[in-house]
Parts: C-alpha cells; structure tokens; sequence
C-alpha cells in the first residue's frame, strides 16, 4: 500500500509527493507584492491514503530581508476529467458526474501574502496578539504551524479549485477567496469556534447569513460600479446596521475596507498583467478622476500606478 507522507517543514518549495505521480493540472497567479499562489492537480493512485491538513509557514530570513506568510493544504475527493477531447470540457472539473474519464485527485495549493499586502489589513488601534505578530513579522525567525482544516476553510478551497471564471473576472473572485481563506486560518491558528458569533445573535440564523454572503456576492459584481451600504442592504434585504456589523463579524473587516482593497488588488492585475493604461484602470473602476485613483491606488499598496508600471 503506497501512503502520502505528511507535508514536511514549509522551509523547501519542493512538493511532497512521489516524482512518478502523474500531473493532471497547473494552475498560478502572481500579483507582485501582493498574493501569489499555486495548484497542482495529482492522479490519486490506487489504494492510496491521502493525509488532508494545511500548515502555515513564517518565512523570516534577516540577511535577505525577505518575509511572507504562505499557507499549504493537500486535499482529496476532487474528480479530473482526463479525456483529451475539447468537448469534454465541462467535465474537467466535476461537473459531469456522468463522465466515465474523471479521476480521483489529490490536490495541493499554496497561498503566499507578501508584507506590504499584509500591512494593509492592520488597523492601527489593533490590540497587540498573535494575528498581529504574524501580519507585522513580529517573530525574527522562520517556522511553521499546522492548521486544522475546518468545514469554511474546505469550502472556500473547494470554491478555489472548481471556480468557473475566466480572466477580469476570476482574478475578482480570487483575490476575494484569498482573503478569505487567509481570515479563516487566522482564526484557526487563534483557535476561534466556527460557531462563535459575537454581539451578532441574528447570525445565528442561516437565512441572515446568506444575505450578508449575497452581500459580498454583490459588492465583487460592483467593482466598477460603486455602490453604496443603503443600496447594497436594499439589495440583500437586510437594515443596514446588521449589515454591516454581520459583515465584520464574518469577515473580519468592514465594507469599505473589503470593497477599496478588492478594487485596489484589480486595478493591480489590470494594470501589471493586462497593460491597461492608468486612465482606463481609473475609468474601468469608476473613479471620477485619474488622481483620486492614483491616490487610493498608492495608500494601499505603497506605489503610484505609474510606478508599479515600470517595475
């Protein structure tokens, strides 16, 4: 019986799979001093046990001054179609249950943040604790710490791995469940319940957190059409006091926030991947003027856009 070893220390960029497993899919993306992260897709041998967990490695190296958080999770029970014909393609990734050329898969997925994107989603009313150290490099050397892989953080890789978008729009919906993905380890790491919901007792219902999903839903819809809190709980059906304490309840930041820092990280991909030109970034996201984007764009990541454009 061939066994997958567990995931070794995070301090090699080597995977920890055997060389003569076959490769069904790549996938990456990297955002310069941003996120980057990567999957890779393996065929599931045969009477194979797939130990699924996650890790955390603090990469803190003094001499070169390079620092990042990434985390890595090895998952199971995805399927992969491997006929080579183009009309199967709506099967490649489990849509087909009906396909008689899926296989069973084990997949890995890395998520690296770099220090300026962290920097951002410090407050500076923080209270000093271990999420704080973490996002600051408070710790002066490297290691690494498993992570318990809980029913929201297999949801949102699962998301991840069968996302159906393509282009502007699956880079929309990846720096959203990165960001996500990141507040949920966080809160593994810091042990909090997935059933804890804190001076929000109508989360306890299903039905209102579903609206405050939708509301998320809605705002990635609205990139570059602003919309507003009253307009967005109209839209969801929620009073917007509950709206927006839901939301930072669930999702560890406010509306604002998430919405400027979600139209910052795509005025980057558009702008670094896709060769927009400033003028039609700031025209694409709404702004009123070139210099209020450029503005905005250089509060949250440090650059003007004209600077990352020369890099």
């Amino acid at each position: 019986m061939q066994i997958l070893t567990k995931i070794k220390p995070l301090l090699s960029v080597d995977w920890d799979f055997p060389s003569d497993m076959p490769v069904l899919h790549t996938k990456e993306k990297n955002i310069p001093g941003s996120w980057r992260f990567q999957i890779k897709r393996y065929q599931k041998q045969s009477r194979m046990l797939v130990d699924e967990q996650g890790s955390l490695m603090y990469n803190y190296d003094a001499i070169s001054s390079e620092r990042f958080l990434e985390f890595r999770f090895c998952v199971s029970g995805q399927t992969y179609c491997g006929h080579v014909h183009a009309n199967c393609e709506e099967c490649k990734f489990n849509k087909d249950a009906a396909c008689v050329e899926q296989n069973d898969t084990v997949d890995m997925l890395r998520f690296r943040f770099e220090p300026l994107h962290l920097s951002n989603l410090i407050k500076s009313d923080i209270v000093f604790s271990e999420t704080y150290a973490l996002l600051n490099f408070k710790y002066e050397h490297s290691f690494s710490k498993p992570i318990q892989l809980s029913g929201r953080i297999r949801q949102t890789l699962e998301s991840i791995l069968n996302n159906p978008y393509k282009e502007e729009v699956e880079n929309i919906f990846m720096n959203a469940q990165t960001q996500v993905l990141l507040l949920y380890c966080l809160e593994a790491l810091s042990e909090v319940k997935e059933d804890e919901v804190p001076a929000c007792k109508f989360l306890e219902y299903a039905g209102e957190r579903e609206k405050i999903m939708l509301a998320r839903e809605t705002l990635l819809k609205h990139i570059g059409d602003p919309i507003t809190i009253k307009e967005l709980s109209r839209k969801v059906a929620i009073n917007e006091c509950y709206l927006k304490k839901g939301f930072k309840v669930m999702y560890g930041t406010t509306i604002f926030d998430f919405y400027q820092d979600q139209r910052m990280e795509h005025a980057r991909y558009l702008l670094y991947e896709k060769g927009f030109t400033v003028s039609e970034v700031s025209a694409t996201l709404g702004y009123s003027s070139i210099s209020h984007f450029s503005t905005a764009f250089k509060k949250h990541t440090g650059l003007k856009p004209c600077e990352l454009l020369s890099k």
